[in-house]
């Protein structure tokens, strides 16, 4: 017990100084992501447009930052971070977005307003590791997170001082964020080279800290408020 308190201790004062000594990157940004289940049989065709769409989101959204195509067997997924929420109106009144439209009743299940628009999440940067090695990712992950009552801003504080943590001690890690929701509602997203470099993360300071900490800030606990949240993905295409 004794070694397990220092441990903590340690590790909180680790976060303590390196959020002070690192400024968020990515301050004022904000972000997006949109779980998209195919249409009966139609997940390869869907696959294949939203492998298209990355030079697409590149030559036309220079405030899309990072736009990623994502895919879990039949549910197709896009993660994406814009400097403001002017670049993200302008995303989706940009080409992909009409594009999908147009598409979205062949290849989404619920069509644009169900399967498209009803699962739009949209959050706020909170802090990040900035990408590394980016065209080099073939994984990623994406976990939402319910504080427990009353605990949203400490949630938001620990996730705040973790983006310098990985950075400072995840190499595997190639891009890393932790999203504010709402009042109480989170998300992270990262993304590894391989299975080994997520294993590494989940094995890592931030996610053994948050273990600790999730029966008091995180609604369900470690099982049942994170790993049974965690989603991956194979990454189809990033922009």
């Amino acid at each position: 017990m004794k070694t397990q308190i220092l441990t903590t201790l340690a590790t909180l004062a680790l976060i303590t100084t390196s959020a002070t000594a690192q400024d968020n990157p990515m301050e004022n940004h904000t972000a997006s992501y949109i779980a998209l289940p195919a249409a009966e049989g139609q997940t390869g065709a869907f696959a294949e447009f939203l492998a298209g769409a990355a030079p697409i989101v590149a030559d036309t959204e220079p405030g899309t930052v990072l736009w990623f195509a994502l895919q879990a067997d039949d549910t197709l997924a896009i993660f994406d971070i814009f400097v403001d929420e002017e670049a993200r109106n302008a995303h989706f009144s940009g080409a992909v977005a009409a594009a999908l439209n147009q598409n979205a009743d062949t290849l989404v299940a619920g069509g644009w307003d169900a399967g498209v628009v009803a699962n739009i999440t949209n959050s706020d940067v909170l802090s990040v590791k900035e990408p590394v090695d980016l065209y080099s990712a073939t994984t990623a992950t994406y976990i939402m997170l319910e504080a427990a009552p009353g605990k949203g801003p400490e949630l938001a504080a620990l996730l705040t001082a973790a983006g310098p943590i990985v950075t400072e001690t995840e190499p595997g890690t190639l891009f890393w964020a932790a999203l504010q929701i709402g009042e109480n509602t989170f998300a992270i997203f990262d993304i590894f080279a391989d299975n080994a470099g997520r294993e590494a993360h989940f094995a890592g300071q931030v996610a053994g800290l948050l273990n600790e900490r999730a029966a008091e800030l995180v609604a369900g606990g470690w099982d049942d408020g994170v790993v049974a949240k965690v989603r991956n993905f194979d990454i189809l295409a990033i922009k």
